[in-house]
Order: C-alpha cells, then sequence, then structure tokens
C-alpha cells in the first residue's frame, strides 16, 4: 500500500510502499477513502506528544470501508461504512473505563499517534474505535467531522443551554464554522464572533442569527446588551478572545474552550462570581459520539466547508493546514 509517514519527530512526510497491514483478532482493516490533516498531527510530526514510537503514519479523522475483520470481532462486517477519529480505542477495565468514561481511559491508544493512522491506502484500528457512517455522508465529508466536528457538537450538547437559548461561537474556522451549523440547528439563538469582517456574510449562510466584528466591537459589551450569553463555544485558540468571552456571559452562563491557545488565559474572576459563571473545556469523543455526529449531521445537513488534495500531496496540505489558509479543512484521498 501507499502510505506517508514520518520517520522520525521533525522531519518531513515520506512517502513510502508498505505491506498492507494485517487486524488483530480485536482490529479490523479498513480501506482509507479520506483522511483529515489536522493541526493536531503537529503532535506526531514534532514529536510533541511522549511515547510516540517512530516511523509512524500521522492521521485520525480516517473514513472508508471495512475490509477485513479480526477473528474476536463479531460487531462488524466486511463492507461496513466506517470512521475513526482522535479517540483510538480503550482497556475496558481501569478505573474511568469502568464508569463509561471511556474517553478518560488511562491506557486509552490515540490514533495516528500510538499507531499508525489514515495517510494511507489501510489502517488497522481496535473495533471498539470504530463508528458508522450514514450513506447519506460522503466519506470526503465525514472525515472532519470525526475531529471538528464532534468536538463542536459534542461540545454544544453536553453544555447548560436550552433551543432558545443565546450561545455564541467565537472564531469562524475550521471548528467554529462547524460550531455554528450546529448551534443553528440545535435551536440556539446563535450570535457568531469574529475579528474578520468579510466572514460576516458566510455566517449568516451558516446559521448565525448575529454577527459581532470583534476588530471593532467589544465581544463582551455586544453581548451583554442582548442579555448576556448561556453559552460561549471558544473554538480559535487566542487567549485574548477567550479572555474577553469569559465578560460576556449572562447568569449561569459558561464558555467552554475547545480550540487551545499557546498561552495562559487570563480571566475576570470578579464576573464569574457575580454571574455564577463558569470556564471549562471539551475533547473530541469516542466512538459512539461520532456516530451521534454524523448521524445528526446527515438527518440537518451540516458539512464542513473544505478542501482536497490527493495524499502524494500530504506535504502541501499539511503546511497549507499550518500556515492557517485553508478554508476551513483539507483532506486527503489515496
Amino acid at each position: 500500500m501507499r502510505a506517508i509517514q514520518i520517520p522520525d519527530a521533525g522531519d518531513a512526510f515520506e512517502s513510502v510502499e508498505l505491506p498492507i497491514p494485517e487486524p488483530d483478532p480485536d482490529e479490523v482493516r479498513i480501506a482509507v477513502e479520506a483522511c483529515g490533516v489536522c493541526h493536531s498531527d503537529v503532535y506526531v510530526r514534532e514529536g510533541i506528544y511522549p511515547g510516540i514510537e517512530y516511523p509512524r503514519i500521522p492521521g485520525h479523522e480516517i473514513a472508508g470501508r471495512i475490509d477485513a475483520v479480526g477473528d474476536q470481532v463479531e460487531e462488524w462486517s466486511v463492507d461496513d461504512r466506517v470512521g475513526v477519529g482522535w479517540h483510538g480505542g480503550h482497556c475496558f477495565t481501569c478505573d474511568p473505563c469502568r464508569r463509561g468514561d471511556f474517553q478518560g481511559c488511562e491506557n486509552g491508544e490515540i490514533t495516528g499517534l500510538t499507531f499508525d493512522g489514515g495517510y494511507a491506502e489501510y489502517a488497522t484500528v481496535p473495533a471498539e474505535a470504530v463508528g458508522r457512517i450514514p450513506d447519506a455522508l460522503d466519506a470526503v465529508d465525514a472525515a472532519p467531522l470525526l475531529c471538528a466536528g464532534i468536538t463542536t457538537f459534542n461540545a454544544l450538547r453536553h453544555a447548560d443551554a436550552d433551543p432558545g437559548d443565546l450561545v455564541a461561537v467565537q472564531g469562524i474556522g475550521g471548528l467554529g464554522h462547524l460550531g455554528i451549523q450546529y448551534s443553528h440547528e440545535m435551536g440556539f439563538e446563535t450570535v457568531a464572533l469574529s475579528h474578520s469582517a468579510d466572514k460576516e456574510e458566510l455566517a449568516i449562510e451558516l446559521g448565525a442569527d448575529h454577527f459581532v466584528d470583534t476588530s471593532k466591537t467589544d465581544a463582551s459589551e455586544a453581548l451583554q446588551s442582548m442579555g448576556g450569553a448561556q453559552l460561549v463555544l471558544a473554538t480559535a485558540p487566542v487567549a485574548d478572545a477567550i479572555a474577553d468571552a469569559a465578560g460576556s456571559v449572562g447568569r449561569g452562563g459558561s464558555v467552554v474552550a475547545v480550540g487551545i491557545p499557546g498561552e495562559a488565559v487570563p480571566v475576570d474572576i470578579q464576573h464569574l462570581v457575580g454571574t455564577r459563571g463558569s470556564v471549562a473545556g471539551w475533547a473530541s469523543g469516542h466512538a459512539k459520539d461520532w456516530e451521534d455526529t454524523l448521524e445528526f449531521s446527515a438527518l440537518r445537513d451540516v458539512t464542513p466547508i473544505l478542501e482536497t488534495f490527493p495524499l502524494s500531496e500530504a506535504e502541501d496540505a499539511y503546511d497549507r493546514m499550518l500556515a492557517n489558509d485553508a478554508r476551513f479543512r483539507i483532506v486527503l484521498e489515496p
């Protein structure tokens, strides 16, 4: 098979021919139809995540079809349409797993980091990490929803907000453009916050009821004038913008960060105490969560705005993503 691997931490991508992997007894093999390029791929490219063994094939937004199953796998069959995200499996025996918190598994696997991912024509994956893709979704559209989609969808549906509540999405990028769509389809009064005035038309097309140009208007003042936000979904990894969002919540409101800035976020504790507000974080989900995400996306026609590259141009695709030039997600097609 053709694959793109990283020989060692910090190295450029390398195109190689490798034997098609055989699944272990508890694994399935996926014929990859699409794999998203995510900023988190920098962890394996630069060796930031501890304990990575090289060479390694990156890619944790895998969409395709099962073409082989391990001897112990009963729940999946050849030709099933499936996807795999960041969460690459769990042990079932540690304390978080025994409590049903598979994402918190103390021995959890990560797709494309602790085992080879989807920058290849085939990938083998633990059976418990696989989620079904609805027929109504193309593989190319499904791939980014397995990371950016599940992260925003899960954060919104688990937040303390009801239909009709004021929900702001900070940032209109790879995460935010999906967050706006999900917020609208969940019935929230949706506010798009962006420092790019030229994104207003797009924000409204995606479902935003209001647009705030934060390069000209203070986000907290704008949202407080609307009664205060019940929820701010912080998708852009900008510390000052997240800090401003913390000042915009109303009574019992919260900021949920899914974008991770490189520096500390200064938070106005006085405002949070006065409003009984909070700042929290949310990360991805497990296989059942992305099944829910994909089913909701198919039902409500939520799709990512994306660009596609052939697998052979993975280096160019990665560089474009890293430079923040993509609009808004990039997907590799083998």
